[in-house]
Formats: structure tokens, C-alpha cells, sequence
């Protein structure tokens, strides 16, 4: 994200992610993601009896076929494909074992070949027991990395659980959802970022967009959300509040100063709505963000900001400096806040993907279908590449059909499905 981008938004723009995120427990996804890499595949009970069975079947069909051949051929060496092929699935002890079977396969054949006695017994156990320490070799540093992407991984999911909490489905009088989808092949952390509080008398949420990628980016979101958990209930305006993120982000940045030259350079966009427990309307402070998508009385709109504020970072610490916009936001509306990565997306010919166009055949009814649909129409518009983190939260005003109130869980993303 850059900041000349920032201050240029229209409904038609660019990006989006791999790799989906739904709000849930800590804990939970890493212990399923470990099980996923254990139980299932070629490793599980029933991959390793086909294996080995392949396996088996294998020296046992070079053993058979010597005995037909005439003696002069020896087809002992052949039996390396057994080893060779079971590291390929099964794990170390596995394919040691099958190894020392085509060993004992070895001596039979050249022994029917007459090579007892011969040094080229030893030659051929020889070349099978070195090839098999080979890729026995290669499958142990296999395991080793497959261990640490599996643990990497669900630090990674925690970080990401401690970094965007669970929203609940129900806050107040509002229904929401929530959606995190990370570009980066495997990764659940980014630069985008959503929360929500409580103040007693309204709901406040907030979505925004980090300048830049990496830990710079994680540190900023950090700061971000802990700012606005702690702020959200304290200040009575939103101008206020979002006030008081700024003053926080410069602290931030400033603590930053010292050992990162280029964080002066960083910003977030954000965007700040708050919705009356008594309704009828939502209020919304722009920081440089995307505007968000409204549907009231049947029709979608964007919700343009008339006069937005600079991103965090860059804005000002006086309340006054933050225009505070209301629109009518009655029963049955629905409002969906994203960061840059929905109108950002392209299709093979790389054009932007047409949000506005496409809210039009969106489900609106549930704020849950909203994001199904949304993610579904963005694999299908983009052929499944999306090359920039998104967040999403939908807000519909009264309970949604089918909800019950409990908070959001993480639907299983492609990279665990791929996993498991």
C-alpha cells in the first residue's frame, strides 16, 4: 500500500489472499493443523500398509521374475526401486526396514544366480545399502522440516489469534462476521487488521491496512488494535477515539525511531464506525481507507468519505480535525467494511475487480454468507490468485437468519485442507 494509493480509492480497484482466516480459540487450529500432518495422507495406518504393501509387492515381483531370467541376467540390482520409492511417502524407520528386506531379496536372487560366493554380492548389497542411506538421509531432513513448518506454523496461527481476536457473531443489536485472508502462500499473519468493543451504549469497530509487510507490519497492527481495545470505551465520540489512536500510533512510531530509520515512513488506514444500540444510523470516521459498501432499502452503495481524515500515523491529535459522517442504517441493513485487498484484485486480463458491480448478486442476508459469497466470487473472478492480504467485516443490524449468538470459529483454510 502506498500512500499516493491511499488518497486515490475508487469502488474499481486491485489483490486479495490465499490463504482464508475466520476468527476462533487459540489453540484449537494448531492442535487440528498437528494432527492433520500426522493422521492423514501417506503417513496415516492405512497410507503406510498401501505403501509398504506396494513395497513389498515390489521386491517380491523382482524376486519372482529372477527365477524365470537366465542366471547371466541379475536383476538383484533392481531392487533399490523398493527403498527408493518408499521414502518418497513413509518415514525413516518404515524405509529402513524395507531396505534391509530388499537386502534379504538380494542374497536370494544372487544366490539363485549362483553369486554366493562371488564379490559381486557383496558389490550389489553394497550399492543398495549406500543408495538406501541416501535417501533414508533425505527423508530424515524431510521430517525435520515438515516438524518445523508444522510448529511454525501454529505459532503463527497464535500470533494471529492474539493479534485479531474473536469477534463475537452477536454484539448488541448487531450481527457480524469476520474474515482474515492472508496472500502469502502458508501465512496467517499480515498487515491488515479488524476489532470490535463494546462502550454500553454502542457498538465500535474498526478495520485498517498497514503500510509494508513483514514483523515492521505486525508490530504496527499490534500497536493498532491494543490501542483501540483500550481506547474504544473510554472516549464518548468517535472523533475522540480515533484521536487517540493517532496519539498512540506516534508514540509508537516514535519508540520505533531509534532503531528503524524508515518509521517515519509508515502509516495504517483506517476506518472507524459506531452503531447506537437505539439505531437508525452509523457513524464512520475515514482515515485514508477504502470506503465501505452499505445496503439499505434493497440497494448497495459506497459510502464515499466526504472529507477523510490522513492515515493514522500521519493524521492529527485533535479530535476536531476528524469529520464525522452518519448514514441511515435501519433494520435489516447490512454493512461491509474491507481493506484494500478486495478492490484490488485482477483477473488473467488484470483488471480490477468491479466491487460495486458485484455487490449487486452478493447474499446480503447473513453477514456469515456475505463473506462466503464475497470469497467465492473473488477466487472465480481472480482464478484463485490473490496477491494482497484482505480483512472483511460485515455488520447487519438485528440477528441474522440462522445465527445463535455464539462467537465466530475459523472455517479451515485452503492451505489446512491442503495440509489435511
Amino acid at each position: 500500500m502506498d500512500l499516493d494509493s491511499t488518497f486515490h480509492r475508487t469502488p474499481h480497484g486491485t489483490g486479495a489472499g490465499l490463504v482464508q482466516h475466520r476468527a476462533g480459540i487459540p489453540g484449537i487450529q494448531g492442535r487440528h493443523l498437528r494432527r492433520g500432518l500426522r493422521g492423514r495422507g501417506p503417513t496415516s495406518t492405512a497410507g503406510r500398509l498401501y505403501i509398504g504393501g506396494t513395497a513389498v509387492s515390489l521386491i517380491a515381483a523382482i524376486t519372482l521374475a529372477a527365477s524365470f531370467v537366465p542366471m547371466v541376467v541379475h536383476l538383484s540390482p533392481l531392487l533399490v526401486a523398493a527403498p527408493t520409492f518408499t521414502a518418497a511417502f513413509a518415514r525413516v524407520r518404515f524405509t529402513v526396514g524395507i531396505a534391509l528386506l530388499a537386502c534379504a531379496a538380494t542374497v536370494v536372487i544372487d544366490t539363485h544366480d549362483t553369486l554366493l560366493r562371488s564379490p559381486i554380492l557383496a558389490v550389489h548389497i553394497g550399492a543398495l545399502l549406500a543408495v538406501s542411506s541416501f535417501v533414508v538421509a533425505a527423508r530424515a531432513l524431510h521430517d525435520r522440516d515438515l516438524r518445523e513448518l508444522t510448529q511454525v506454523r501454529a505459532v503463527s496461527q497464535a500470533a494471529q489469534q492474539v493479534l485479531l481476536r474473536p469477534i463475537p457473531s452477536r454484539l448488541g443489536p448487531v450481527s457480524i462476521a469476520c474474515e482474515y485472508r492472508a496472500a502469502a502462500e502458508h501465512a496467517m499473519v499480515g498487515g491488515d487488521l479488524y476489532a470490535a468493543a463494546r462502550t454500553g451504549t454502542a457498538t465500535r469497530i474498526l478495520i485498517g491496512d498497514v503500510r509494508g509487510k513483514g514483523l515492521a507490519a505486525i508490530e504496527d497492527t499490534s500497536a493498532v488494535l491494543g490501542a483501540f481495545r483500550e481506547a474504544a470505551p473510554e472516549h464518548a465520540t468517535l472523533p475522540e477515539l480515533v484521536a487517540a489512536l493517532e496519539r498512540s500510533v506516534r508514540r509508537h512510531l516514535a519508540e520505533l525511531a531509534a532503531c528503524d530509520p524508515e518509521a517515519g515512513e509508515r502509516f495504517i488506514t483506517a476506518l472507524v464506525v459506531e452503531i447506537p444500540d437505539r439505531g437508525g444510523v452509523a457513524r464512520v470516521v475515514s482515515c485514508g481507507h477504502p470506503p465501505p459498501l452499505l445496503r439499505h432499502d434493497g440497494r448497495v452503495r459506497v459510502l464515499e468519505a466526504l472529507r477523510p481524515a490522513p492515515p493514522l500515523g500521519l493524521a492529527h491529535t485533535d479530535p476536531g480535525a476528524y469529520h464525522l459522517e452518519s448514514v441511515p442504517f435501519a433494520p435489516g441493513d447490512t454493512l461491509l467494511l474491507y481493506t484494500d485487498g478486495i478492490i484490488e484484485a485482477r483477473d488473467a486480463d488484470g483488471g480490477f475487480y468491479p466491487i460495486l458491480d458485484r455487490a449487486a448478486a452478493w447474499t446480503w442476508e447473513s453477514p456469515d454468507g456475505l463473506l462466503r459469497h464475497i470469497s467465492r466470487d473473488l477466487d472465480t473472478y481472480t482464478g484463485g490468485y490473490l496477491d494482497d492480504d484482505l480483512a472483511m467485516v460485515a455488520v447487519r443490524w438485528g440477528r441474522a437468519p440462522g445465527a445463535v449468538g455464539d462467537p465466530c470459529f475459523s472455517r479451515p483454510s485452503v492451505a489446512d485442507e491442503a495440509l489435511t
